[in-house]
C-alpha cells in the first residue's frame, strides 16, 4: 500500500456561476416535503422507502474518456479531477438511492455528482502547497428521499465542511480522502485505474481452457471505453463499462460481430459469451490479465502482443 501524499504545488481554480436547472425539474431552493431543516440540506421527507441501496448494489457510474484517466504525473501535482465513488461520508458507509458520486471537472472548476438521491453541484478550489481543498456554495435539486439508510443530507453537510485533501494508490485504486478544518474525515472517495486493460491482447484461454487460435485478438481502450478484435473469424466491437463500487469491476456490452461463415465457430461462441459473462478483471502479470465472472471462476485470460 502506498502511502498518502501530501502535496507541495501552489495550483488555485476559481469559482464558476452555478446551473442546475436542466439536471431536474424540481426546485433547487425549495425543501424536500416533510423534510426537518428545509433549504439544501433538508432531511428526507416525502415518502418513505425503508429500503436503500447499499454499496455492493449500486448502479454504474459511467465514465467519460476525459475523466478516466490519472497519469502518475498529474497525481504527483495533486490534480483532482474525474469521476470518485462516495465510499464513506463522516465514518458511514455512503448509501443511496443511486450510486453516489462526484465528478470532479477542472476545465469548468466544478464539481457534479449525486448524493445517493438528488444530483449535486459546486464550485471547487483546491491547492496542493498546503493539501486544501474547499467546495463553494453546493446545492442539489430537491427531491424527495427515503429516510432510512440514505447519507444524502451526510453528504451535503460534509461538501460544507471540507477544508484538507489527501490521497493513497491501494493496487489499482487510487482513494481520496477529504477533511474538515480539525482533520476529522468527512469523505472517502475511490478511483480505480484500469489502464493496465489497455492494448493488444491474444486469447491464451477461454474457461481455463488453452486456446491457439493466432487471429483471435482483442484490442481494449479504456480511456474510449471500446473493444474491438478478432474471433479468429470474424470482426468483433463493444464497450466496456466500469463499476466504481467492487475493485477491478467491468462489463462488456453491446458485444456486436460479422457474420461471415467460419470453419468452427465454436471457439467465436466461447469468446463471446466469455466477455459477455466477465465482471473482474485483474492482472496477473505484466503482460497476462484474467477475466472472472461473478462465481469468481476464470473465464478469459489474455497476453499481451505487439502484433496487429
Amino acid at each position: 500500500m502506498a502511502d498518502i501524499k501530501i502535496f507541495r504545488v501552489r495550483h488555485m481554480l476559481p469559482v464558476a456561476a452555478v446551473a442546475m436547472a436542466m439536471l431536474s425539474s424540481c426546485s433547487l431552493l425549495g425543501s424536500k416535503s416533510g423534510g426537518e431543516g428545509g433549504g439544501l440540506l433538508g432531511g428526507g421527507g416525502g415518502k418513505v422507502k425503508t429500503d436503500a441501496v447499499l454499496p455492493q448494489d449500486r448502479e454504474k457510474i459511467h465514465e467519460n474518456a476525459s475523466a478516466k484517466a490519472y497519469t502518475s504525473e498529474e497525481l504527483g501535482r495533486g490534480v483532482v479531477k474525474g469521476d470518485w465513488a462516495i465510499e464513506k461520508v463522516m465514518g458511514q458507509t455512503a448509501v443511496g438511492e443511486t450510486a453516489p458520486f462526484l465528478k470532479f471537472v477542472p476545465s469548468e472548476k466544478r464539481v457534479y455528482g449525486n448524493n445517493g438521491c438528488n444530483f449535486i453541484n459546486a464550485g471547487y478550489e483546491y491547492n496542493p502547497a498546503d493539501s486544501t481543498l474547499s467546495f463553494s456554495n453546493p446545492i442539489s435539486t430537491m427531491m424527495a428521499c427515503g429516510m432510512e439508510g440514505i447519507t444524502d443530507a451526510q453528504i451535503m453537510q460534509a461538501l460544507n465542511s471540507v477544508k484538507y485533501y489527501t490521497w493513497k494508490l491501494e493496487g489499482s485504486e487510487y482513494y481520496l480522502y477529504l477533511y474538515d478544518e480539525a482533520m476529522q474525515p468527512m469523505l472517502e472517495l475511490m478511483h480505480q485505474n484500469f489502464d493496465f486493460l489497455n492494448g493488444t491482447w491474444r486469447v491464451t484461454a477461454i474457461d481455463n481452457e488453452a486456446v491457439n487460435v493466432p487471429d483471435m485478438k482483442l484490442v481494449i481502450d479504456v480511456d474510449e471505453g471500446k473493444l474491438h478484435g478478432n474471433t479468429g473469424c470474424n470482426i468483433l466491437n463493444g464497450t466496456l463499462e466500469t463499476d466504481m463500487d467492487a475493485a477491478n469491476s467491468i462489463s462488456f456490452q453491446s458485444i456486436a460481430t460479422t457474420r461471415m461463415a467460419c470453419p468452427d465457430q465454436s471457439y467465436e461462441t466461447r469468446l463471446v459469451v466469455a466477455l459477455e459473462d466477465a465482471s473482474t478483471a485483474k492482472p496477473i502479470s505484466a503482460n497476462k490479465v484474467i477475466f472472472l465472472n461473478p462465481q469468481g471462476e476464470n473465464v478469459l485470460q489474455l497476453e499481451r502482443t505487439t502484433d496487429k
